[in-house]
């Protein structure tokens, strides 16, 4: 990455940073990519009989859709749909595994192949780009424009970073509070990604972190404990992306009741901030220890060149005067969902047509940055959720996967508690969806819950709670092969500190359910009954 001045802020925008070369395992995963996702989708499609879904029986169908589905098209057609079902979920892993072609193309090939196989209607599977999560990303992208477009977020993490950031350590902690107050308010961990991107990149080079051969553990600290904080900041709020309130509102169907937002952060605050203490002092003690050198400004006033900026910014302006006003009333009609029953989908909309509005509004709507080519990712991942909802294709695995293993109906709750926020956490590693995990391991969860004659929101939960752990690896996510392109630190370095972290994330969610979950009422025997 070639620099001209390391502390030009400017330079670090998203559309400016450089396109890193491709490693020989990933240039050898992208051309393999087409043809080992049309031999899965040959394969289980027209080749391999699964047995578990030829033995498909109109009793063994959970899903009521499905079920409809069913009782509308015949079994041999139901099983027939299964099938193309399963090879177009294991196509489509692939290539988002191998990034054989840009992700949103394969969401388009994921929405036109189960219209062509029938498994949806063109209705149904084309609907999906209206889905009130797809809606809420819109509104979010709104909102975030605002903030940048006003400069409040930029003066937010500037201002807290030169009252706090008197020393290395203190910078990181300041980083972690900045990602966790952003959280609240923007629903889009690429949008949070985007906006403290060139001011950490500023701070690494006034530290003499240059990226490249000029790598060193604090620029390696400095991104990846970001690229941390971003996702787990995500999971302490239901609002802190699409695919959480995505979660929510399965688990709000089939309990009959919402999830409120109030719920949500109540149990999961004290969780990720003992979450991110340990990352902190994971990177800062174990994998990344700085050297004393590396704890001193490298850029003989570096801090000035901060100050300069800040100072750019002038005093506090009428529109970021209103920008406050807007997220803080967002903020508070959504922390009091509970009392008043507006989904946060329609908070975010009121919010976005305030700032929309000619004249007496904050934003344009040229100035709006809405990455389109995320919105058909997340459509496509929609349908196939759809696709998998129609065939009822989770259920039937787990039912068989148990039935297969010999496991009784009075399997202990936390061996299934262990087994389903384990799998979901791990699952981040080969998906590059959070949004589809959602909807394959939350229901998968539901249905768990059903079997074994448990309380949905007991497993389906904590299921939801592991959604945004997906910092390990580049394609995880989009912030992840964001902050990549930075190229402050290798593939072994985010792999060793991600993995370590995704491990005590999972111990961490295991060790709520036994005490601060219970005592809520979300795991058995709890006292104060949220649910």
């Amino acid at each position: 990455m070639t620099i001209h001045d390391p502390l030009d802020m400017h330079q670090y925008r998203i559309e400016k940073l450089p396109k890193r070369d491709k490693g020989p395992v990933e240039k050898w995963l992208a051309v393999s990519g087409p043809f080992l996702a049309l031999a899965a989708f040959v394969l289980l499609a027209f080749v391999i009989k699964v047995p578990f879904l030829q033995s498909i029986q109109p009793t063994s169908i959970i899903d009521v859709e499905a079920r409809e589905v069913l009782e509308k098209i015949g079994l041999e057609r139901f099983i027939r749909n299964n099938e193309f079902m399963l090879a177009i979920f294991f196509a489509s892993i692939i290539l988002w595994m191998t990034q054989a072609i840009p992700n949103y193309l394969t969401s388009l090939l994921v929405i036109i192949g189960l219209v062509l196989t029938g498994v949806l209607s063109e209705k149904n599977a084309y609907a999906q780009l209206g889905h009130p999560v797809m809606w809420l990303n819109i509104m979010s992208f709104v909102l975030a424009s605002m903030l940048v477009t006003t400069g409040l977020a930029k003066r937010f993490a500037l201002w807290l970073i030169l009252r706090f950031g008197k020393n290395a350590s203190v910078i990181f902690l300041s980083f972690m509070v900045i990602n966790l107050i952003l959280s609240a308010f923007i629903s889009a961990t690429t949008a949070k990604a985007a906006i403290l991107l060139p001011i950490f990149m500023v701070i690494a080079a006034i530290y003499g972190a240059e990226g490249g051969k000029g790598r060193n553990n604090f620029g390696r600290s400095i991104v990846l404990q970001n690229l941390l904080n971003i996702n787990l900041g995500a999971s302490a709020f239901m609002t802190g992306s699409g695919a959480n309130l995505l979660a929510a509102a399965l688990i709000g169907g089939a309990i009959g009741k919402n999830v409120f937002f109030a719920d949500w952060s109540a149990a999961m605050m004290p969780v990720v901030l003992c979450q991110m203490m340990m990352g902190y002092v994971l990177a800062m003690r174990v994998f990344f220890p700085l050297a004393p050198a590396e704890r001193l400004a490298q850029i003989e006033g570096g801090m000035d060149r901060l100050r300069q900026e800040y100072a750019k910014l002038n005093r506090m302006s009428g529109t970021e005067i209103k920008s406050a006003i807007i997220f803080v009333a967002i903020l508070g009609l959504w922390a009091t969902d509970s009392l008043h029953g507006i989904s946060p989908t329609a908070v975010a909309f009121v919010g976005a047509i305030v700032a929309l509005i000619p004249r007496y509004g904050i934003v344009q709507w040229n100035d709006v940055d809405i990455p389109w080519h995320l919105m058909l990712f997340s459509a496509g991942a929609y349908t196939l959720g759809a696709g998998l909802d129609a065939t009822d294709l989770p259920a039937i695995s787990v039912n068989a996967f148990f039935d297969h293993l010999g496991i009784g109906d009075s399997t202990h709750f936390w061996v299934l508690y262990l087994m389903l926020t384990g799998l979901m956490t791990f699952s981040a590693l080969p998906f590059q969806s959070k949004t589809m995990r959602a909807m394959i391991f939350v229901p998968l969860a539901i249905g768990v819950a059903k079997r074994f004659g448990f309380e949905i929101v007991s497993l389906a939960l904590p299921v939801a709670f592991m959604i945004e752990h997906v910092y390990v690896l580049p394609f995880n996510s989009k912030p992840a092969a964001l902050l990549y392109e930075t190229d402050h630190y290798s593939l072994g370095d985010t792999f060793k500190f991600g993995f370590a972290m995704m491990l005590i994330s999972w111990v961490s969610i295991i060790l709520a359910g036994e005490t601060w979950f219970r005592f809520l009422g979300i795991t058995p025997n709890g006292v104060f009954g949220l649910f």
